[in-house]
């Protein structure tokens, strides 16, 4: 018998290519800057709650870089998204089709990184709709790693963390969950694949 009852997805790398060091080495040379400075970061994960507007992002990127056009600096925010591959489309399809556990999603993203999203992955509705519930950090407000958003999922559903499964690149992420008792999978998107879930993670099903 599974312990598992409840699976949490991350979505970028674990369904949606990401090129974070292509991202950031993009935006170093179009802000000419030589590293990325912590205010930029804290703006960047304010808005990635919802705490600010997407005009009001853009407008203090266009204050802080005025030689930049707003399409340029949403070029270079949305630069980090790459692929969806189909295969991954499949796997989330058939766990739905099974419905042998809750399906969740759980993603620190953005109103600029979900529009690009609709506009270019024709089926992102239909991936959508594989989920029970489907989380973005910027319509609920509140962001991983911080508890706050791990125990509003759990509440949420009526969950014990030790039968929820976390899948997420980020170790900062899973850490913060298993301190909290979830199960999780620190995926390596260099090597690994969420389509092999069940394979590496036996001991849990």
């Amino acid at each position: 018998m599974s312990k598992i009852k409840a699976l949490i997805f991350d979505f970028g790398d674990v369904f949606i290519n990401l090129d974070k060091e292509g991202a950031m080495k993009n935006a170093l040379n179009l802000f000419e800057l030589d590293q990325f400075p912590e205010e930029l970061f804290a703006i960047n994960a304010l808005y990635e709650q919802g705490l600010m507007s997407t005009n009001e992002f853009l407008d203090f990127y266009k204050d802080n870089f005025p030689r930049l056009t707003k399409d340029q600096i949403i070029d270079a925010w949305n630069y980090i998204l790459k692929d969806f591959p189909m295969h991954r489309l499949d796997f989330i399809k058939e766990l739905a089709q099974k419905n042998n556990y809750k399906r969740i999603l759980l993603s620190n993203t953005n109103e600029l990184h979900i529009q690009w999203i609709m506009d270019r992955i024709s089926f992102y509705e239909e991936f959508k709709n594989c989920f029970d519930a489907f989380y973005l950090s910027h319509e609920i407000g509140m962001r991983k790693p911080n508890d706050d958003i791990y125990n509003f999922v759990l509440e949420q559903h009526s969950l014990n963390a030790a039968s929820c499964l976390f899948i997420d690149d980020t170790k900062e992420n899973t850490d913060t969950a298993n301190a909290l008792g979830i199960h999780t999978w620190n995926i390596d998107e260099t090597s690994e694949d969420i389509v092999d879930l069940f394979n590496i993670n036996t001991h849990l099903f």
